[in-house]
């Protein structure tokens, strides 16, 4: 009998819409004169905050405003919006068709639990398990997300695909592990190394699952 078929995604950017998210409260923050020039800035700064793993998401995220030159009565106002930031439009279609398929899901993200849990109910699709960055220690493009989800679900790597719109933080890892990936590359990006498979968006993510694993 074949083991279960499993689909770890990245949540903000693949599933819930990050850049927007972060957009707009940087517009309303800093103008929005000043908000593709700071969502700019927002993406060099973030990353090397969470080098080392010893920070929460929520405390990065902090840093980051900080960094961006937020008035410490704002620097908290991006980690406070997060929980309202909505999902792509075809998140929830996709996924309910990817769970009619047979697929177990997992979200890895490099978050905190309290962020995770009120974006999923914004989606409103069950997943199996969600592993954050603040209870790992460990920010992606490390490893140890991917090394905690196979101890903790013994999933097969022959049955698994790894899904995300970042290349840096997932795809070239998930490369690096000899995993199977599909890259939502939302912004017509050319990147290397390739993923396995490459979509717009989740429309057609269903069909591309079951391309690479069948059931």
């Amino acid at each position: 009998m074949a083991q279960d078929r499993w689909a770890t995604f990245d949540c903000y950017g693949t599933l819930i819409d990050w850049n927007g998210g972060i957009r707009r409260e940087l517009a309303r923050v800093f103008g929005e004169g000043r908000a593709d020039e700071q969502l700019d800035r927002y993406h060099v700064v973030e990353p090397a905050l969470q080098v080392g793993g010893a920070r929460s998401y929520r405390e990065v995220m902090t840093a980051t405003m900080r960094e961006l030159g937020a008035s410490e009565e704002e620097a908290f106002a991006l980690a406070e919006s997060l929980p309202f930031w909505e999902p792509f439009p075809e998140v929830r279609p996709s996924l309910e068709a990817v769970r009619a398929q047979g697929w177990k899901l997992a979200v890895l993200s490099n978050t905190d639990r309290d962020f995770i849990t009120a974006s999923l109910e914004r989606i409103g699709v069950p997943f199996e398990i969600a592993i954050v960055a603040s209870e790992i220690g460990s920010y992606k493009p490390d490893h140890m997300h991917w090394t905690t989800f196979f101890e903790e679900t013994e999933a097969e790597r022959e049955r698994h695909v790894h899904v995300a719109q970042s290349h840096f933080h997932d795809i070239a890892p998930a490369n690096e592990l000899g995993l199977r990936s599909i890259w939502i590359n939302r912004y017509g990006e050319c990147r290397e190394p390739l993923a396995t498979r490459e979509l717009d968006d989740l429309s057609e993510l269903p069909e591309a699952l079951d391309e690479l694993v069948a059931a």
